[in-house]
């Protein structure tokens, strides 16, 4: 990719041959790095802290300057978009994201806009050009968001939930609400990243955090469904240059040959989906994006190299693999075992890319 001095995550997305498997890590800009938490704290609150395009920039550009990665990813929240809407979003000590006024009724859900991501959601995107400039080619820049059903979770839920009670039971009784709820998310996920891709993210992820709390004919109807028209709704050319796309759905590992079929380039997987086994299911049609567990970051240098080590065999010879964890990483792993593994992934994947 022309600019870059590492295209390697770049390349191994479209499954161009790499020297040797690329690594980034979702929330890789967060609270692990006592960095990270020193701008936190002076930002006062997260949503200051993501609402500040300087700050932002600073805690997105720090784990670059501690650890080899091959990509950036732009520090921000998934519930920016229903935040734009008008639902009053707050944070909880201890409880999370909430919302200040859920969304519960046809009127509710008739009521909320497209938000312009020009205006109302303005910082992101002056974020995203500061980082690009910041970055000066260094790795790419991922740009993102959450998925429609997962950003409809919280609006209904209003926060957080173990069950999905209040979201199930309005797709179960009221399915011609939801879809209408998911379309107007789907519109508002796309022109989001379409506007994170022309201000420079060269790259756009789909968080579908919650697709793997339903069952497979809701997941297709309501969740894999608006996913899919969001990549169709995407500008994934700029400047010349090709966008890829990612799309992780949590707990989504028995969907895979349905979640190839939407033409996002590659697909993250969870920890409980064996790499070898995905990519004998899909893997020609779609780079794969995983999968070690996070918590092994909790163990010995030895064990987390080991861990490494077998999933890069796993996977195999050639590329289309993009090393990550099979989720975010947790707020107290100690940040030396994060260069175990990144390292580790360099160093073992050499043989893999010959």
């Amino acid at each position: 990719m022309s600019g870059l001095k590492n295209d390697r995550f770049i390349r191994a997305l479209l499954k161009q041959p790499v020297d040797k498997t690329p690594i980034w890590m979702m929330r890789q800009a967060g609270r692990y790095l006592p960095e990270y938490r020193a701008v936190r704290s002076q930002a006062g609150s997260f949503m200051d802290l993501c609402t500040n395009p300087e700050l932002a920039c600073e805690v997105t550009l720090q784990p670059l300057e501690r650890f080899d990665f091959d990509a950036a990813i732009l520090f921000s929240d998934i519930l920016t978009i229903p935040d734009a809407m008008g639902l009053g979003l707050y944070f909880s000590e201890g409880e999370g994201p909430r919302f200040e006024r859920p969304v519960r009724t046809a009127a509710d859900i008739d009521r909320l806009p497209v938000p312009d991501p020009e205006l109302e959601l303005t910082y992101v995107m002056d974020a995203v050009r500061l980082i690009r400039k910041n970055l000066q080619g260094r790795v790419p820049l991922i740009g993102f968001s959450g998925s429609p059903w997962t950003l409809a979770t919280y609006m209904v839920e209003g926060g957080s939930s173990k069950s999905f009670a209040k979201v199930k039971g309005l797709m179960y009784e009221q399915p011609q609400l939801m879809h209408r709820m998911l379309d107007k998310l789907a519109q508002s996920v796309a022109a989001y990243l379409n506007a994170q891709i022309a201000a420079g993210a060269q790259t756009v992820m789909l968080f579908d955090t919650w697709g793997g709390a339903l069952a497979t004919e809701e997941y297709l109807e309501f969740s894999l469904r608006y996913a899919s028209q969001v990549r169709s709704l995407l500008n994934t050319s700029c400047n010349g240059q090709e966008i890829p796309t990612i799309f992780f759905t949590k707990g989504g590992g028995q969907w895979l040959e349905e979640m190839a079929k939407t033409e996002f380039t590659a697909l993250g997987l969870d920890w409980q989906t064996d790499i070898n086994l995905a990519r004998a299911r899909v893997g020609s049609r779609v780079a794969l994006q995983g999968n070690m567990d996070p918590i092994a970051l909790y163990a010995q240098p030895e064990v987390i190299k080991a861990k490494v080590a077998t999933i890069l065999e796993k996977y195999g010879v050639g590329t289309g693999h993009v090393f990550n964890l099979g989720h975010g990483i947790l707020p107290d792993i100690n940040p030396e075992h994060v260069k175990v593994m990144v390292d580790a992934v360099h160093d073992l994947s050499v043989q893999y890319h010959q």
